[in-house]
């Protein structure tokens, strides 16, 4: 469920061959930034932006319409915001999110730009600017706004753009520099259930399956059993020979996700 700083969706990964769309999927976003200022070197001193409160209004009552999935009704509202201020950048940084939802990928481009141009600190559109980018495919641009939003000093979630740099590089193949963000995510805050959930992935494709059900039973205080953990706890309990873990995380996967793709690989994979 989205809220009005982030939002993490679920993701369904089971090989690196066939992850892409969950990785992708999974990308955590920030809506709103705590404040608007104005800089782009460290070394200048950050000025407060006024802020207009008809449009942070406006901005606030579209972004619930969002939520709810009211996409009209989001729209007007962050329309109407940006008629009281058309350089305030959350409601830019929203209005690009809808516009991608509404599959209009040119608007999310503008909005996020002009989201990032309004208002050059403000992370919140930077770490969304980058998922939209990765979901472009393109990996580098992407990486470099993941870079950019949590470096700043100001933001107070750095390990949502480092969780989302992991992700996105992890969908592109590069496995070896996604541990790396997503271990800087970790250390940053330890209980982050997407990052957590990625390092069992990634434990068990380099076959360090000890560290694997570790991160998984860390993923588990978190958050609840989906099909793509449950798969991983079976690959995972296949090597490391626990049968009583095995069995149950194979019945919990058919009972609760028969029509899961994770269900069909553990019914194909148990015909071998």
């Amino acid at each position: 469920m989205l809220t009005s700083h982030s939002s993490s969706l679920q993701p369904a990964i089971h090989s690196l061959s066939s992850q892409l769309s969950g990785l992708l999927a999974s990308l955590t976003f920030i809506l709103l930034s705590a404040c608007q200022t104005i800089g782009v070197q460290d070394d200048i001193p950050t000025v407060e932006r006024p802020v207009n409160r008809l449009a942070e209004i406006h901005t606030q009552l579209g972004m619930g319409y969002l939520r709810e999935g009211k996409k009209e009704l989001a729209w007007r509202r962050l329309q109407r915001a940006l008629q009281a201020d058309p350089n305030y950048s959350p409601a830019h940084n929203a209005l690009a999110l809808l516009s991608e939802r509404m599959k209009r990928p040119e608007k999310a481009e503008y909005h996020f730009q002009r989201a990032i141009s309004s208002d050059p600190r403000d992370s919140a559109a930077m770490n969304n600017y980058g998922g939209f980018l990765c979901r472009q495919k393109k990996w580098a641009e992407a990486e470099g706004y993941f870079q950019r939003a949590a470096a700043n000093p100001l933001y107070e979630n750095p390990e949502f753009a480092q969780t989302n740099a992991g992700l996105c590089l992890l969908g592109a193949g590069k496995v070896d520099q996604a541990e790396t963000y997503l271990r800087t995510a970790l250390k940053t805050n330890p209980r982050l259930s997407v990052a957590l959930i990625a390092m069992a992935s990634i434990s068990l494709k380099k076959t360090r399956y000890l560290s694997a059900r570790a991160y998984l039973q860390r993923y588990l205080e978190q958050a609840k059993h989906s099909p793509r953990s449950l798969w991983i706890g079976i690959q995972v309990e296949r090597e490391l020979g626990d049968k009583n873990a095995l069995a149950s995380y194979s019945m919990l996967l058919k009972g609760n996700f028969r029509d899961s793709q994770e269900t069909r690989l553990l019914l194909d994979s148990e015909k071998k």
